[in-house]
């Protein structure tokens, strides 16, 4: 197995990744970003096809380069796919694509990061690691959902594309948050739809209204400042919104019955492989979409020692950092730091924060950095240089957002 060393390895090459990997750069530091798909946004670009992102293009930029296009429109999944390749092209980002994590452990007083490349394995070695990818990585899907009859077709939201994957007849969609509410109304113009689930609540106004032009900066601003774990009122907020959905965004209650979709109890277990709900009812339908949320996975990381995840699997992280796994980072988890932590509009902050942490941890940790230097009294850490230029500055993007590099 062939092993490189490097400083730093940034696991997963999403719109966190690709932020984090922003700040990295311009401390000039050597760093990779690892993305196990092959393009980077496919993350996305595997979502179902007629998704649109929920914050008008205007929020929808990452660190150095704002999102080209109109500041209210609202990007398509492929569009927003689009934007992040071109931010690595733009950024000069060292993202490694087609690259599987199979297990992060440490050995030796450093990490290692094992991985698979079309089936060929691969080890890193590394003072630091931020994972910023895995927390939507496993679909959560009821342990009764094997119990379904046979005849009936079942999908994740993950799994989900367009109605063509569906059979003739009804669907229940059980989770009714903003995903079950976007596919719900889009598969009844198809299918009868039964919509399974409390109602999560709703954002009181249109976000495609000219009024949400004055609205959604508020919002925006709240998610950001006041709804963090250093306040009251976000510490309070933080276990509702990690155990339950967001209120729905775009698609209200109203919508949904206009289009036919006929909201009914909670789905709580099978009978006779039919679906039996809350109020005892078992209706009868040709397909169930689990619209459940997606649960953590750190099963692939494999660290001594207490004191790095708390009872739930969840990192015992402030702000990102590992206090207990020196060199240890997180961005993009739900709620990381503020309601904003894992949004596009977010991500920025959390990896800067990340970032300073990082390169301030003393020259000794470093992968590279000579004794001499730091006895020196230099920090170790060049300042921020464009890498084609060698100038002290960032390229910023042109007037259409994206520099022609």
């Amino acid at each position: 197995m062939h092993t490189e060393r490097i400083e730093t390895v940034v696991i997963g090459g999403g719109q966190a990744g690709l932020a984090t990997g922003y700040h990295l750069a311009r401390t000039g530091r050597p760093f990779v970003i690892l993305d196990a798909g092959e393009r980077v946004g496919d993350a996305w670009r595997g979502r179902w096809d007629s998704l649109r992102l929920f914050s008008p293009a205007k929020f929808d930029g990452l660190p150095g380069l704002p999102y080209p296009g109109p500041a209210w429109s609202f990007p398509s999944r492929d569009e927003f796919a689009d934007y992040l390749q071109a931010y690595a092209a733009w950024a000069e980002l060292p993202v490694r694509t087609g690259v599987s994590v199979r297990r992060l452990s440490y050995e030796g007083g450093r990490y290692v990061v094992e991985t698979e490349t079309a089936g060929e394995r691969q080890r890193y070695e590394a003072d630091n690691v931020v994972v910023a990818a895995g927390y939507d990585r496993l679909p959560k899907i009821p342990s009764y959902a094997g119990q379904l009859a046979s005849g009936i077709t079942q999908l994740h939201a993950a799994d989900y594309r367009n109605p063509g994957q569906l059979r003739d007849g009804p669907v229940l969609i059980v989770g009714a948050g903003n995903s079950g509410a976007d596919i719900g109304l889009e598969l009844a113009r198809t299918h009868r739809v039964l919509l399974s689930g409390p109602h999560p609540g709703q954002i009181p106004w249109r976000i495609e209204h000219r009024r949400a032009r004055l609205l959604t900066p508020v919002l925006f601003f709240v998610f950001r400042h006041l709804l963090t774990v250093r306040t009251p009122m976000g510490r309070a907020l933080r276990p509702k919104v990690l155990a339950h959905s967001a209120p729905l965004i775009r698609v209200k209650p109203a919508d949904l019955k206009a289009a036919g979709v006929r909201r009914v109890a909670r789905t709580t277990g099978v009978r006779d492989g039919r679906p039996v709900l809350a109020d005892g009812s078992t209706p009868e339908v040709a397909n169930v979409l689990w619209c459940t949320g997606f649960r953590p996975d750190v099963s692939w990381i494999d660290l001594p020692g207490p004191g790095s995840f708390d009872a739930d699997g969840e990192p015992a992280q402030y702000r990102g950092v590992v206090e207990a796994q020196p060199g240890l980072y997180f961005v993009g988890r739900l709620f990381q730091y503020a309601m904003a932590s894992s949004m596009i509009q977010g991500v920025g902050r959390d990896a800067e924060f990340v970032v300073r942490h990082l390169a301030a941890r003393p020259v000794a940790a470093r992968t590279g950095q000579s004794a001499a230097a730091g006895r020196a009294g230099g920090s170790g850490m060049p300042p921020a240089r464009d890498r084609r230029t060698g100038r002290g500055t960032v390229n910023r993007p042109g007037p259409e957002g994206v520099s022609r590099r």
